[in-house]
């Protein structure tokens, strides 16, 4: 076994390896960029290495410089986790010249697995399943291709991943459009714009098998159900696949592990299959999509049912110890879940959201891989994923529960999240029966989409919060005295006005707004409403206030001598809702546009957002230009005034 490793990655699976490392006795080198300098995984680790800027070009992917550290540290491998230069050829091949393993496949397997229509034309070869469609080199003609297929269609990055430079397309006439997004966005992100066209399954399934490989010969441990996304990105996955048949599963299993060894897998990995589950899961229906040559995000449910730490699996293979078990040796034991949670906010279209954490706090019960504390910034350069809340027990059914409860009990306060959303997707009837497809969240995204809205109690209890009343803090309003005074909330698109009188110290008289009374007090640490104890806690934050009580509930606290802004006005303003680089800009000065109609693009963690005209009008004034990098706020295209 190695005595010393560098990770060179950030985050939570940088914290996620670190333990594994510690509980092996190995060592643990981190790296990081100006933007994590008082991260958790540089924290966690025995020691770390500053490597550049904020940016992931100037830092993580900074091959020679991370090599350079890994050998002045003393480091005999290297752990590249996912992202960045885990599926790097050259990144593997430098390694092993600076005197490094890499844990991982060897630059020869990523390659092969690296480009989707050469991937599936190897898979071809080795007897697996692909999806019909065109995977040839050639990129012109790709509109005649598409109609031998047959739509829809399916446009894909040969590069990609995680949903970036793909699109579907179902009709002829909306083919170029699509194409040239596509090609687009894959430049982008991967510096090569060429694409594939497949067939779009419309029942689809997405069934990943987690596979492991010695270089010679590998084992598969089972599969992994994918299908909540939204914008191809994977929401919660859970393991076993619901639904599946054993034939099934001994057909898939034996299909991953062909395809593995045919490219002399190393390491862990994980083949994904597209499934058409129209009329049900059969062994004849599934089609190979690509090969992920890393370990996946969604490894700990396969630990869950497997009882394996594949993180262990990759030190010891990558050290030169053999296969720990054989395919005999391994079993399912129940089922497992794991969400996403993500600093993202989910009514305004899943947009990628910043903050500081001023509350975080997971339940007892569930794992929690997470790279973030309490105090640390959500910061605009890295993907935005907070944790990941993993649940196993004996049966789906039980799991589920028990998700819903870990989610139920999470507590993040500083930047709005997806829990709500998670929530309402572990709730879904069709996801509860095992009746859905990659489709769903598309489908129902509306009712998903829609905030909790808090009860008059909570109500209450939120205004108490925001006279600076808590938990540790009930005595502070007795300088108050009995005068009433009017606490202004605002949740989601609602503004809400209360009176709060206080009755001694720590203890209130609310008045709603439609004259109803609360009496909210703090009683021995606890809350009380009307008598009764409730479960509620509240943060006060610098973007306002947090109640959790059974969700997160988030309130702003408007300054009271701030006047509103006309809402007619700020629909004449386009600004940037994040930071981000301005892609593409549409209009001109004097062009007429429609409500809806796309104005600019602004390309921010690693997405394109379209940014449209909220009204019809004509345009008076553009303030920047692409290429630009804008702040969150930023106005971007001004509007004539509506007359």
């Amino acid at each position: 076994m190695f005595t010393k490793i560098l990770i060179a990655n950030r985050g939570e699976i940088a914290c996620r390896v670190i333990e594994t490392a510690r509980a092996l006795g190995v060592r643990t080198v981190a790296v990081y960029s100006d933007a994590d300098a008082g991260a958790r995984h540089v924290a966690m680790a025995d020691e770390a290495v500053y490597i550049g800027g904020p940016k992931p070009a100037d830092s993580y992917l900074r091959a020679e410089e991370i090599i350079a550290a890994a050998q002045a540290k003393g480091a005999e491998a290297v752990h590249p986790g996912y992202g960045f230069l885990s599926e790097n050829p050259e990144f593997v091949e430098a390694c092993a010249r600076g005197g490094l393993v890499f844990v991982g496949p060897s630059a020869k397997a990523i390659r092969a697995m690296g480009l989707k229509d050469a991937a599936k034309a190897l898979m071809e070869e080795a007897g697996v399943p692909v999806v019909p469609g065109y995977h040839g080199a050639a990129q012109d003609g790709l509109a005649e291709r598409a109609a031998e297929i047959g739509y829809p269609v399916l446009i894909k990055a040969v590069a990609g991943g995680g949903g970036k430079g793909m699109r579907r397309v179902d009709r002829a006439e909306d083919f170029a459009d699509a194409l040239a997004s596509a090609r687009g966005e894959a430049a982008t992100a991967f510096g090569n714009d060429a694409v594939l066209i497949e067939k779009f399954v419309a029942t689809p399934r997405h069934i990943e098998v987690q596979v492991f490989g010695d270089g010679t010969h590998a084992v598969h441990l089972f599969e992994r159900d994918c299908s909540l996304q939204r914008r191809h990105q994977k929401v919660i996955e859970e393991a076993p696949a619901p639904g599946m048949t054993a034939e099934m599963r001994a057909a898939m299993g034996q299909a991953a592990v062909r395809a593995a060894e045919a490219i002399g897998y190393k390491g862990a990995g994980t083949v994904e299959f597209i499934v058409d589950a129209s009329d049900g899961l059969r062994p004849d229906r599934f089609y190979f999509m690509e090969m992920n040559t890393r370990l996946q995000v969604e490894h700990p449910v396969t630990e869950a049912i497997t009882g394996i730490d594949l993180v262990e699996w990759q030190l010891r293979v990558a050290a030169g110890e053999a296969l720990p078990l054989r395919q005999e040796d391994l079993s399912i034991n129940g089922h497992a879940f794991e969400a996403r949670l993500y600093a993202e906010d989910v009514p305004k279209g899943f947009l990628p959201a910043t903050g500081t954490l001023a509350h975080l706090k997971f339940p007892d019960g569930a794992r929690a891989d997470t790279g973030v504390r309490p105090g640390d910034e959500i910061s605009p350069w890295y993907d935005p994923m907070i944790a990941k809340l993993i649940v196993h027990a004996p049966t789906r059914e039980i799991a589920l529960l028990k998700l819903d409860q870990a989610l139920a009990g999470t507590e993040v306060a500083g930047s709005v999240t997806n829990l709500a959303f998670l929530r309402a997707l572990a709730r879904h009837n069709g996801f509860a029966a095992g009746q859905f497809d990659t489709g769903l969240i598309d489908r129902d995204v509306d009712a998903l989409s829609v905030p909790p809205t808090p009860c008059t109690r909570c109500r209450a209890v939120a205004a108490m919060g925001a006279m600076g009343l808590t938990a540790t803090a009930a005595e502070g309003f007795s300088l108050w005295g009995a005068a009433p005074y009017t606490v202004h909330l605002t949740h989601a698109d609602e503004t809400i006005a209360q009176r709060v009188t206080m009755m001694g110290p720590g203890h209130g008289r609310v008045t709603r707004e439609d004259g109803g009374t609360h009496e909210v007090q703090i009683i021995g640490g606890t809350w009380h409403v009307d008598g009764a104890a409730v479960p509620a806690k509240v943060v006060r934050h610098e973007a306002g206030l947090s109640v959790f009580w059974g969700n997160n509930y988030h309130f702003g606290v408007p300054d009271p001598l701030d006047v509103a802004s006309d809402v007619g006005a700020l629909a004449g303003r386009i600004e940037a809702p994040m930071p981000g680089l301005v892609k593409a800009i549409f209009v001109e000065a004097g062009a007429k546009v429609a409500a809806g109609d796309r104005l600019a693009v602004l390309e921010a963690m690693k997405m394109e957002h379209a940014l449209t005209a909220g009204r019809d009008g004509i345009v008076a004034d553009v303030l920047c230009s692409a290429g630009a990098q804008v702040d969150a706020g930023a106005t971007l295209i001004v509007l004539e005034e509506d007359t």
